[in-house]
């Protein structure tokens, strides 16, 4: 009964409440599984109190040998740590046609069998009218919290809606929903890192000539995604001021290969840019016009950069005198670990801005196996097991 009034009215409000107790229990939370490590920082994360606060119980509690020190600042709980409530979390995938979505669900289903978490997946198919039929799916499935990929900006609003009423907290990957904790990508900085070193790359090689900047864009996924673009510029500018008398040209390219492959393909067909910039909204996109450059014959005037670093992408990166000149990573491998900690937090009432960033870097030909070293190893694997079923 305590729990629940603590729950609805927080430990200051219950005056028989000892608030230290209280700090020490949340803290001792954040280790979720036995003998795990954590910095300062990590357990005032977790447990979203505030470092200070942190710093002092860690060391009382190591005073009273239920926490121990490792180095200079690592620290792991002598408490085996209790189960948490089993929750049901509802997934709406993005789809399944492009890696980066695939790597996204295939990361979050194993961040849930980690944690012990039952995960209900559909698939939204890229199709605003699935989408909302997963959505009412998972209110009637009373899940406890929903996790939605979906690209239609236009209906978010709508779906938002349905888990509102419902009471069921939501979190929204990549494209905002009303009300929702969004996680994904800071989109303006991602598009600044990219833009930046297109800059440079301009300046390496073509001696600072640009005469037109394509940009592959995703019209129904809204504003948000398109400040990738708009990033990019900004950042081709920083780098290069006289890139701002370059023609700009934004195509639909519709976040795929195709669409974008046939816009650039017709765009081409009246352009006779020697030197052309091409800015996708992500891999596929980018990709898909540097085919049409490539079918041209005209690719060594373009260089290409795209977003998300996704396996495609990063298969172009590693092929020689490849005109696709970089991607900025997104790191989707990494979402469903960070999506689960996330997910929790609201479930238990722990404190979660409204925005959750994923980390960028900036993907190369020469940095590639750098940040994705085991990609070769998994190629040679899935050859093996081909030849093997041949």
């Amino acid at each position: 009964m305590m729990a629940s009034s603590m729950g609805a009215q927080g430990p200051s409000r219950d005056r028989y409440s000892v608030k230290s107790v209280v700090h020490a229990s949340q803290l001792l939370t954040a280790f979720r599984s036995h003998g795990e490590a954590l910095s300062l920082k990590e357990v005032s994360a977790r447990c979203g109190l505030p470092k200070t606060m942190v710093f002092r119980l860690l060391y009382t509690l190591e005073k009273c040998g239920m926490i121990d020190k490792l180095g200079h600042n690592l620290y792991q709980s002598r408490i085996r740590p209790w189960k948490q409530r089993s929750y049901r979390l509802g997934y709406a995938a993005q789809g399944t046609d492009y890696q980066f979505s695939k790597e996204v669900s295939e990361s979050l289903q194993r961040a849930a069998v980690a944690e012990g978490i039952e995960l209900i997946c559909v698939d939204n198919r890229y199709s605003a009218k699935t989408a909302q039929r997963n959505a009412d799916a998972m209110v009637r499935e009373k899940v406890d919290l929903a996790i939605e990929f979906q690209t239609d900006e236009e209906v978010a609003p709508i779906i938002a809606a349905k888990y509102r009423e419902a009471n069921i907290p939501m979190i929204a990957i990549d494209i905002p929903h009303p009300g929702a904790t969004y996680y994904g990508a800071n989109n303006y900085e991602a598009g600044l890192i990219g833009g930046r070193y297109m800059g440079k790359w301009v300046k390496e090689h073509w001696q600072s000539e640009v005469d037109e900047i394509v940009l592959l864009e995703l019209k129904r996924a809204g504003n948000l995604p398109k400040m990738r673009l708009s990033g990019l510029l900004v950042g081709i500018n920083m780098v290069l001021p006289s890139a701002a008398n370059s023609r700009v040209t934004y195509l639909e390219g519709d976040g795929e290969l195709g669409p974008s492959f046939e816009a650039v393909r017709r765009h081409l067909r009246s352009s006779r840019s020697r030197h052309v910039l091409v800015g996708g909204i992500n891999d596929p996109s980018a990709l898909g016009a540097l085919r049409a450059f490539q079918e041209a014959g005209r690719a060594d005037g373009c260089a290409v950069i795209g977003q998300n670093a996704s396996r495609e992408g990063r298969a172009e990166l590693r092929e020689l005198k490849t005109r696709f000149v970089g991607s900025v990573a997104y790191f989707p491998e990494k979402y469903g670990e960070n999506l689960i900690r996330v997910s929790l937090d609201l479930l238990n009432q722990r404190p979660v801005p409204p925005a959750v960033f994923v980390e960028h870097k900036l993907v190369t030909p020469v940095t590639v196996d750098h940040y994705y070293p085991n990609d070769r190893l998994e190629q040679m694997a899935r050859s093996g097991s081909a030849t093997l079923r041949r």
